[in-house]
């Protein structure tokens, strides 16, 4: 049984038609739902010895240790809660949900029959939160008292440790910032009412509290003021005026208002002693001097109790829809935070699979995107950059022949035109001759055992090397580009498939190495298919070839039938039959101008037929390498080497350790889920309750 302990003190705070509204706010708070949204409560905060302790024991009834040698080091919960049992339980609740990775507090609980042993049961929770005389002086966990009995109210006030002004032998400057870090964390909580305790015994203009009181509730809304130790002024004094003006709420302004207390000394009353006197004394101070001009309403503790009593009351029912509101919102964002880190992925087998799930789905979009079948829910608008992306298929196309327009346009190193145009080197353009003295050059430089009017077949594989030379670079370029718009297709399927925690490791570890290899061998079997094309002596059995030949001289024909109309004045040549008989005509003219039409430099003439042969070949061999680069390298080793860079079995060829490395959780992953999975318990609890 609990003794020492009056219920009626605690009558004036609630009666049995709210208690339903006090009981689910006590519920929520039971849950451990304030560890994550504010929650209505009373905070009685004040500087340190203000006599907040003793304004919390009048409230509550509840005899605290109040000895002017022994100060709050923690936050004390009292929940008053309704129950079949009768009895008193003290635990610790710690800063952080018991369970996470920050609580380091040791789980304590502790019973009473009775108050008597309250400040030895004080000492305890001190020593298992680390509090000792020589060490950590103040924590941030908290002293929770529960009293449970059939007719208890439901009710949670808390006292806070004291404000200290300046560091001392045994408070250190940063004793002096914990506890002030401690205080305000309690009072930005908005739906916390403050119960700001001033002593008269002091200059209310230097009690912390005030300003930190202004400075979370600017406005006063939620702030009550309480004068306590007014029997420590004298009589009549200015002090005494001051702290009257004060009282009714002319110096600093509350929408609560402000309220007088006359505590007793707890040096000289003790135990149920302290309680049955402390009205009756406070009562006969009150009713005389300066304070009875105040009105009731302001004075003693029974006032108090009704004030708190509908502040509390009005804040609850004010509050209660936002808390749910904010339990429901708080609630969807961690199941989506918890969802965001994936599977637990535990085991070995479990990240495997994972990895495995991630290589048929990935494969799936390879296949789809490869082939051009844009129907999946991946591929985005086509008019969006990154959906163009999506669609590897048609990029490809558009490269291969953007390749194939630019190795037309630049791809030659010279270029026959009527002016020559020496400043252009993409291509250089110059003239026939121009281009015939070249050759001569070369074939006087390569000259063998041939006889003169005869080319070395060697001179058009020099030439066709010279002139092919800018290939090297265009299709370095167009493999490199091909490349890498495969690396940006294979992010945006990575990304798309795997979520943040692995698809970074998944890019990182696999694909980006196995891209670099890629990129590798597409370079080196470039530079084989161009020594094959350009190194090696020139060969085809095409009949473009022998027809680009007889071209040529198809375009001599041309000319010299040409001649021939001119010379007789005939319009055309074919199907005339012609009699010379009837004109004269100088045939040496005729001659002459046939001669023209023929290289009468033999060395020349052969560098005439040497270009012509390069340039036959050359067009062949653009076209056949046209195809096979796009065929051979981007298609055959770029394109269908994705697919094996994650297929189901590089899955399982890679190593353990990787593997754990790419899908497993990390430390910190690991420790995210755990908390977010307990805070969703919690919330789903509050809003079941």
């Amino acid at each position: 049984m609990v003794r020492s302990f009056n219920t009626e003190t605690l009558n004036g705070l609630c009666s049995e038609d709210q208690l339903e509204l006090l009981d689910s706010i006590d519920h929520l708070r039971l849950q451990g739902i304030d560890h994550y949204i504010s929650l209505p409560q009373i905070i009685v905060c004040g500087d340190q010895s203000s006599g907040k302790s003793s304004v919390l024991e009048a409230i509550s009834g509840v005899p605290f240790p109040v000895k002017s040698n022994l100060c709050t080091c923690f936050p004390t919960e009292l929940v008053f809660r309704r129950g079949a049992d009768t009895g008193v339980r003290v635990s610790i609740i710690p800063e952080y949900p018991r369970g996470s990775r920050s609580s380091k507090v040791p789980k304590f609980h502790e019973e009473l029959e009775g108050f008597e042993g309250f400040p030895d049961l004080v000492e305890k929770a001190k020593v298992a939160m680390g509090i000792s005389i020589s060490g950590k002086a103040f924590s941030k966990d908290r002293l929770r008292v529960e009293i449970t009995g059939l007719d208890r109210p439901h009710l949670t006030i808390i006292d806070m440790p004291g404000l200290i002004h300046s560091e001392t032998q045994s408070q250190s400057a940063a004793d002096v910032k914990l506890v002030r870090e401690v205080v305000q964390t309690y009072m930005k909580q908005p739906r916390s009412v403050i119960l700001a305790v001033v002593s008269a015994k002091n200059d209310f203009a230097n009690q912390v509290v005030l300003n930190l009181a202004h400075q979370v509730d600017k406005n006063g809304s939620r702030t009550m003021g309480v004068i306590t130790e007014p029997d420590m002024l004298h009589p009549g004094s200015a002090s005494e005026g001051f702290y009257i003006s004060l009282a009714k709420n002319n110096q600093v302004k509350f929408d609560l208002g402000w309220h007088v207390l006359k505590n007793l000394d707890s040096e000289t009353q003790k135990g149920s002693s302290l309680l049955s006197n402390r009205n009756a004394e406070e009562t006969r101070f009150f009713s005389q001097g300066a304070w009875k001009q105040l009105p009731g309403s302001m004075l003693g503790i029974n006032e108090l109790r009704k004030k708190l009593s509908n502040v509390l009351l009005r804040q609850i029912a004010l509050e209660l829809p936002s808390v749910i509101r904010e339990i429901d919102l708080k609630l969807n964002k961690s199941r989506e935070q918890l969802e965001e880190l994936g599977e637990p992925r535990r085991t070995p087998d479990e990240q495997r699979f994972r990895l495995l799930q991630i290589s048929q789905d990935i494969q799936s979009l390879f296949e789809r995107s490869i082939s051009g079948t844009y129907s999946d829910v991946f591929f985005k608008e086509p008019s969006t950059s990154e959906g163009y992306q999506q669609r590897i298929r048609a990029v490809i196309q558009n490269m291969n022949k953007e390749f194939a327009e630019d190795l037309v346009k630049r791809g030659h190193q010279r270029e026959i035109s009527t002016k020559g145009d020496s400043s252009s080197t993409e291509p250089q353009f110059i003239t026939r001759d121009q281009f015939l003295c070249h050759v001569q050059t070369v074939m006087q430089r390569t000259r063998g055992r041939e006889l003169p009017g005869i080319f070395s077949p060697m001179v058009v594989a020099d030439l066709f090397r010279q002139q092919s030379s800018p290939w090297v670079e265009i299709t370095r370029l167009h493999v490199v580009k091909a490349w890498k718009a495969v690396e940006s297709f294979l992010k945006l399927i990575v990304t798309y498939v795997a979520d943040t925690s692995i698809g970074d490791s998944l890019f990182d570890k696999v694909f980006q190495p196995a891209l670099k290899s890629l990129l590798e061998n597409v370079e080196s079997k470039s530079r084989q298919l161009l020594d094959s094309h350009r190194v090696v002596h020139p060969i085809t059995y095409n009949r473009e070839y022998a027809e680009a030949i007889q071209k040529i001289n198809s375009i001599q024909r041309d000319e010299i039938s040409r001649i021939i109309r001119d010379f007789f004045g005939l319009s055309s040549l074919e199907g005339k039959q012609m009699y010379l008989s009837n004109q004269s005509h100088n045939l040496t003219t005729l001659v002459d101008r046939l001669a023209k039409t023929t290289e009468p430099d033999i060395e020349r003439l052969t560098a005439s037929k040497a270009l012509d042969r390069m340039y036959a070949y050359y067009n062949i061999a653009i076209k056949r390498f046209v195809n096979v680069i796009t065929t051979k390298i981007i298609e055959q080793k770029l394109l269908t080497g994705l697919s094996n860079i994650l297929s189901p079995v590089a899955v399982f060829s890679i190593s353990a350790d990787l593997v754990e490395l790419i899908a497993g959780k990390s430390q910190g992953s690991r420790a995210k889920r755990d908390e977010l999975t307990k805070k969703i318990d919690i919330l789903e609890k509050g809003l079941g309750t």
